[in-house]
């Protein structure tokens, strides 16, 4: 494997290096990965205009040869490439080699879109003029991704930029380098211009500020925090750049009093602490009927204690480290936190010592909080969830929508008219009914309201609405001889 960045189609390392170690097991050292230079950021950026003419006027289905090509081997190689996720990432290998595939699933749905991009005829007001509008390309599209789905969220980003035309200039997160340079691999060994797809990998502050900043870039997809979200937007303004952005949420599930509770806790179980709760569609409020609270507190906790806290490489583990130090440490302020603010902590949030050094917690269950508590409002990205106790629907309903946020929320209950009536008013991008918050699919759309996102909407046809620009043009018919 490189360990470089790719720059006008070449693998070249950078001035410097940054070190890639496994959250599991602090000893193993994954490998040394370049940062790239500024000159490498603005020579790529310069390719980039040159390859997106170039791929634009490919034939829709060489287009559709590459994205297949590129999803079929991650497909294929979902195993072996899941492992060095989950190596790199911390989340168990189950979930990284599912994530692989998943994000394979999206380069081969954007492979079957190049030949669906069907426009739109129109006969004009006017006699003896029609009308033809479709989508063009809409240029480079600077994609900066998070490190908690290091392979996916790329995916669902630089497949459909891809598949509608344009040219990719990618920065991951540092934290997760060896997935990226593991999918842009296999990207580089298709049949594509040179310098359609760079990976220029460094830090936020220097060399993604530089890309969002660029008047070479005509649009921005980031995934990661609300500050750093904010930051981009104001960036790019200034050169009327196109942005689309996925924050931060704080998703919540609300059980209701006719709600089956084994199935609720496995859904709260699951939701709050799969991937170490580092998820935007985490469960991190729990708002109980106070009728079924305590035996559903019961359940929740007794659950949690069960789960297995391991190396993300170890079978049975359910919940890896969380990712790095700065995470843990963030992770368990807010452990202090809660207990500032009143709320009681019944299992969990402490570091682990484990068999190997890495940066391991036990799954946290609040109890006796609120909804104006700060660990209600500010997401925490940790394997913490607090449960809110209402003495109603109507009071659930309004717990849930109360935030600043607004992605995912769900409802678990056996009545109809509830749960018609949650799906229709919960303020959420994305609603569940008897189903984990975390979990979607790659054919609909994906997005929020609120701080929780900021632009058209993410995957399936939507991603159109970003990644390409309308034209409506106007043809005079004449009359006939």
């Amino acid at each position: 494997m490189h360990n470089s960045n790719y720059i006008c189609g070449e693998w070249v390392s950078g001035d410097t290096e940054i070190a890639n170690v496994n959250p599991s097991d602090l000893s193993d050292v994954i490998g040394q990965f370049a940062q790239a230079t500024s000159a490498q950021l603005e020579a790529t950026l310069d390719q980039a205009q040159a390859a997106q003419k170039e791929w634009a006027a490919y034939g829709i289905e060489r287009k559709y040869n590459v994205l297949m090509a590129i999803g079929t081997e991650m497909m294929a190689r979902a195993e072996e490439l899941g492992t060095l996720l989950s190596r790199e990432e911390g989340k168990p290998i189950a979930e990284g080699k599912g994530e692989v595939y998943r994000a394979g699933q999206f380069f081969t749905y954007y492979a079957a879109e190049t030949l669906r991009q069907m426009g739109e005829t129109a006969d004009s007001v006017r006699d003896g003029i029609e009308i033809d509008v479709r989508r063009e390309p809409i240029g480079t599209v600077a994609i900066i991704s998070p490190w908690n789905f290091p392979t996916a969220t790329a995916s669902w980003k630089i497949a459909p930029a891809l598949c509608y035309g344009n040219a990719v200039v990618w920065k991951p997160a540092n934290v997760t380098p060896a997935s990226a340079v593991a999918l842009v691999e296999i990207i580089a060994r298709q049949d594509i211009p040179k310098g359609l797809v760079s990976l220029v990998m460094g830090s936020g502050g220097t060399i993604g500020q530089q890309l969002v900043e660029s008047t070479k870039v005509n649009a921005i997809s980031f995934t990661g925090s609300v500050p750093v979200g904010k930051s981009i937007a104001a960036a790019a303004i200034g050169n009327l750049t196109k942005v689309q952005m996925e924050m931060g949420s704080k998703n919540a599930l609300a059980v209701m009093d006719d709600a089956d509770l084994d199935l609720a806790v496995n859904l709260a179980l699951g939701g709050a602490f799969g991937g170490s709760g580092q998820k935007c569609t985490a469960s991190s409020r729990l708002v109980v009927h106070r009728a079924v609270h305590d035996a559903f507190v019961e359940k929740l906790v007794a659950g949690a204690k069960a789960m297995k806290v391991g190396h993300a490489l170890e079978a049975g583990t359910q919940i890896g480290p969380v990712v790095s130090e700065q995470q843990l440490n963030e992770n368990l302020a807010y452990v202090d936190l809660a207990a500032s603010e009143g709320a009681e902590l019944l299992c969990g949030g402490a570091r682990l010592e484990m068999p190997h050094n890495g940066y391991y917690m036990s799954p946290g269950v609040f109890a006796g909080t609120t909804n104006d508590m700060r660990i209600n409002r500010e997401e925490m990205f940790a394997p913490l969830a607090c449960v809110i106790a209402v003495d109603s629907y109507d009071e659930a309903l309004h717990v849930v929508n109360d935030t600043h946020f607004g992605l995912t929320s769900g409802i678990v209950t056996t009545n109809l008219a509830r749960a018609t009536h949650f799906r229709r008013n919960a303020q959420t991008g994305c609603v569940m009914v008897n189903l984990p918050t975390a979990g979607t699919d790659y054919h609909v759309p994906f997005g929020g309201r609120g701080d929780s996102s900021y632009g058209p909407r993410e995957q399936g046809r939507s991603a159109a609405e970003f990644y390409t620009v309308v034209k409506t043009a106007y043809i005079a018919s004449g009359q006939p001889a």
